[in-house]
């Protein structure tokens, strides 16, 4: 099972819309499939994805992701955002646990996976950093004390 599943509407969209849909899903390590509610029930069922069932009425497809959350995420949600009269976000699976419209659309605006490794890295290198640099510190000014003294006694 993915570890994100996106239940979407997508009634009344063009295809053309559809397949850049698709595309844009699928540089993200996702895929949308649009088949019938009941195939995705029975295909839910003993899966985290099961909560999902009561969604799985009217016109729905669901986007399975492999790749990053938050990214697959920003694609489905700028997509809505684009075309509010044809996609609209019901819920969806993160790793198991349900999550509603709103949660999607906050997981959108997270910083990518990349961004928050970079930060991550950031403070690592920061604290051995600032630490060479106390220490070089007392042995610097040690050193400047000798010199100040060695000028006092020169004059």
């Amino acid at each position: 099972m993915a570890p994100l599943v996106i239940v979407v509407n997508y009634q009344n969209l063009k295809v053309s819309d559809a397949d850049n849909f698709r595309r844009a899903l699928r540089e993200h390590g996702a895929a949308l499939r649009a088949g019938k509610n009941t195939l995705f029930a029975i295909a839910a069922r003993g899966t985290p994805s099961e909560v999902l069932a009561r969604h799985f009425v009217g016109q729905k497809a669901l986007v399975f992701g492999q790749g990053d959350p938050v990214a697959i995420s920003k694609v489905v949600v700028n997509f809505a955002k684009e075309r509010a009269e044809f996609l609209k976000i019901h819920g969806a699976v993160l790793n198991g646990s349900l999550v509603d419209a709103e949660g999607v659309t906050a997981l959108s605006q997270l910083p990518s996976r990349d961004v928050l490794l970079a930060k991550l890295l950031s403070v690592l290198v920061a604290t051995p950093r600032n630490l060479v640099g106390v220490l070089s510190g007392i042995p610097r000014s040690f050193l400047y004390a000798l010199k100040s003294l060695e000028q006092q006694k020169s004059l």
